[in-house]
């Protein structure tokens, strides 16, 4: 299991205790490297032989939104050793995004996309025509329901992986 959440909002307080038995504070510092879109550099505090960290929601609020790499690098002075890598997704800062913002992800859009398709097909009969020299074909609906039915298994996939369900065992973890 990630010591590192799946997801981090940005403008809300971040925190996250690494119990790393291998590399106990206070003998060994942990720090968190995020690289993607921003450059963002955490360094952890002794919490017992726990490693806290902890960013300021007024830190966060400038932390660039997209998808970033991670590293956990411990360090007792001399070594440095990798003890975790993984992905992360730092979410925009709702209360800085104004109207006109979507916030949804590329499976729904593409889904709703393609049911506007489907859902407009249904008062046009002809699957191609020809004007002149110019000739327009339509996808054969077909076509569009495949990529309908897969989009909607993509996104339950997405909502059964939000809610915990159909993924194994669960284990409670806090930040």
């Amino acid at each position: 299991m990630s010591a590192i959440p799946g997801e981090i909002g940005a403008g809300v307080t971040f925190r996250a205790t690494v119990s790393l038995p291998v590399y106990p504070a206070p003998e060994w510092s942990v720090d968190l490297i995020l690289r993607g879109p921003g450059q963002i550099d955490l360094a952890s505090t002794a919490d017992g032989d726990n490693h806290a960290f902890h960013a300021a929601a007024a830190a966060t609020k400038d932390w660039p939104p997209g998808h970033y790499r991670y590293e956990l690098r411990a360090s007792d002075g001399v070594d440095v050793v990798t003890v975790e890598t993984g992905e992360t997704r730092i979410a925009p800062d709702l209360a800085a995004i104004d109207q006109s913002h979507d916030g949804r992800d590329h499976v729904r859009k593409v889904l709703d996309a393609v049911e506007a398709v489907i859902e407009n097909r249904a008062t046009i009969d002809q699957q191609s025509y020809q004007i002149n020299n110019r000739s327009l074909q339509r996808t054969p609906l077909a076509e569009l329901m495949t990529l309908r039915a897969k989009y909607r298994a993509e996104l339950s996939q997405k909502k059964r992986a939000r809610s915990g369900r159909g993924l194994g065992p669960k284990y409670k973890v806090s930040f």
